[in-house]
């Protein structure tokens, strides 16, 4: 399918595929993504109801608002995690609107646990996360997400942030069914080639 300026977003949806929004919505996440520089978006989203999205490499808060908008523009009802603390009055609505997950690490399992009965418990939820889990260079990935994922037997969705081509790359989904330092690195490399917005940060 042939770009066009305000229409970026080649890619399909299939199935049952959790939305929201309306057409408005979806034209201000595609204006936000051409004020921003002129993104688009590569792959194809599979016919699932739930799964893990990473994204990475995550260098800059810059990542935050290409994310929304490539969010707003696909109408993807995506969640993210949230420490229970924030969620109280009088923005507690607001989070929950906009995705967030409450979740307490004081908690016996801790977030792996907390999660897992989520994605158990849920018809529909898609975890959009930041693996690295900071804004600075790091030596190595969080694997939480992986637990959670091999647990709940849900599909990882690497999806890669390129800042050097302006992509948001959605890849093949994996099932996370091996050793977890052997499945980061098969996530890891599915998004290897991505450039962030500071790459020295990666």
């Amino acid at each position: 399918m042939a770009n066009t300026p305000l229409d970026p977003i080649p890619t399909s949806l299939h199935g049952d595929f959790p939305l929201r929004g309306n057409s408005f919505s979806r034209w201000v996440g595609r204006l936000g993504m051409r004020v921003l520089g002129g993104w688009r978006i590569e792959g194809e989203l599979p016919p699932v109801r739930k799964a893990i999205f990473p994204v990475a490499p995550h260098t800059s808060n810059w990542d935050f608002f290409v994310g929304v908008f490539a969010m707003l523009a696909l109408g993807l009802n995506l969640s993210y995690l949230g420490k229970h603390t924030i969620f109280r009055f009088p923005v507690n609505g607001i989070l929950r609107w906009l995705g967030g997950i409450p979740v307490d690490r004081r908690a016996a399992g801790g977030v792996v646990a907390q999660m897992v009965t989520q994605f158990n418990e849920r018809e529909h939820l898609i975890l959009a996360l930041s693996p690295e889990g900071t804004r600075t260079k790091v030596v190595e990935w969080k694997k939480g997400f992986l637990h959670i994922a091999k647990a709940a037997q849900v599909p990882v969705i690497p999806v890669a942030l390129d800042f050097s081509r302006k992509v948001i790359e959605i890849t093949p989904a994996m099932m996370i069914t091996g050793e977890i330092d052997v499945e980061l690195q098969r996530v890891k490399g599915a998004v290897a080639h991505a450039v962030g917005k500071y790459p020295e940060h990666t």
